[in-house]
This record gives C-alpha cells, sequence and structure tokens, in this order.
C-alpha cells in the first residue's frame, strides 16, 4: 500500500468488503445506475478505515493553506453516515474537533444540537464519505456559514458525479478515488431495464 492510496488500491477495499457492487439498482430518487456504494459497510473495518481516512488526511495536509490552519481546524460531517470518516480524519490530521449536523426526518432541515454552536471565522473541512449530488454537503455548508463559520475545503472518500451534482465553484475537493458509473433518469430510459436485468431497490 502506497502512502496515499491508488484508485485501483482504493477501489479493490470497497469490492473486496462489499461495499461497491454491481448490478442494476434504483436509488429513491428514480435514478437507475449500474453501481451502487456505501462506503460505511468498508468502513466497519478498522484497518480498511484508517487507511482511508488517513489517506484523505494526507490530502488536506498537502495544502499549506490548511495545513496551518489544523490546530483550530474543525472536521464536520453532514450527518452519521460520515462521522467514521471525520474522526478518523480528525485523528490523523490531530485537529481540533469534530462535530456533525441531524434532522428529525426527511421535511426537517438539518440542525446542530443544542449548545453546539459555531465561533464568528472558525475554519471547517466539510468531510463526508461520499459526494454523489451534493445536496447534503450543500445543505451542511449554507448551514454552518449561516452560523458565522468558513468552510475552507470538502473533503470526500468517493466523488461518484451524477447528472446532478452540486457546483461547489472554487471551493477545494479532495477525494480518494473517482467512480463514473452509468445513470438513467428512469425506467424508460435505462439500459438496464432494457436488457431486463434484475432490479434492486436500495434504501440509501
Amino acid at each position: 500500500m502506497h502512502l496515499l492510496p491508488t484508485q485501483e488500491e482504493v477501489v479493490g477495499v470497497l469490492r473486496e468488503t462489499g461495499a461497491l457492487r454491481e448490478g442494476h439498482y434504483r436509488y429513491r430518487s428514480g435514478i437507475h445506475s449500474n453501481e451502487y456504494l456505501q462506503v460505511p459497510i468498508a468502513m466497519r473495518y478498522y484497518q480498511q478505515a484508517r487507511m482511508l481516512s488517513v489517506g484523505l488526511s494526507r490530502l488536506l495536509r498537502s495544502n499549506a493553506e490548511i495545513r496551518a490552519m489544523i490546530p483550530e481546524l474543525s472536521i464536520v460531517a453532514p450527518a452519521t453516515g460520515g462521522l467514521p470518516v471525520a474522526y478518523g480524519v480528525c485523528e490523523a490530521l490531530r485537529a481540533k474537533q469534530v462535530y456533525w449536523a441531524e434532522r428529525e426526518n426527511e421535511q426537517q432541515p438539518m440542525r446542530f444540537r443544542q449548545f453546539l454552536e459555531q465561533h464568528e471565522g472558525e475554519q471547517v473541512v466539510l468531510v463526508d464519505d461520499i459526494l454523489r449530488s451534493g445536496s447534503k454537503l450543500s445543505e451542511m455548508k449554507a448551514l454552518i456559514e449561516g452560523h458565522g463559520a468558513k468552510v475552507v475545503a470538502l473533503a470526500v472518500i468517493i466523488y461518484q458525479p451524477t447528472p446532478h451534482t452540486r457546483d461547489f465553484g472554487t471551493l477545494p475537493l479532495y477525494y480518494l478515488a473517482k467512480l463514473d458509473a452509468s445513470y438513467y433518469a428512469d425506467a424508460e430510459r435505462c439500459e438496464l431495464c432494457r436488457k431486463q436485468i434484475p432490479l434492486e431497490q436500495v434504501l440509501i
């Protein structure tokens, strides 16, 4: 294993652990795809979780401006699914703290727990396991900045863009591997449906 894992090594870990699967999947949004990925399945295993988190931390540390912020840097996850990555990155960087947001249900906006407050000018790296549509990260960025903190970078294990992935402009984005899955807006336009490949509905 290299000091910084290669794309092939990261994808190999995801396949070996069952986190990355090929087939015919329908996401909750209605989009069909030939790949399904759940990074937390790989993060169950300490050695794999450490390798991925340390690798991501090294990408962040390579940025001199972020490196200078580390003693006061906050590592923030948009939901509990990103917490293993956030804690791993925080430990590897020796950053100041980790916290996250929650929502009571899908209809409610994200919020921080009572008494968890950002301070004006606080520097934040927004961390998650995967960037797909970017909707959670976008909402989280707005929440953080609405409290006076500043998001200085995004860092994810996997970047798997879809046709609807949000644009974060000039904000630095760090990732260990990029996956280019095939996406179809619905069953009528899905090549996998036309080939009658068995369909599996995914919950997340």
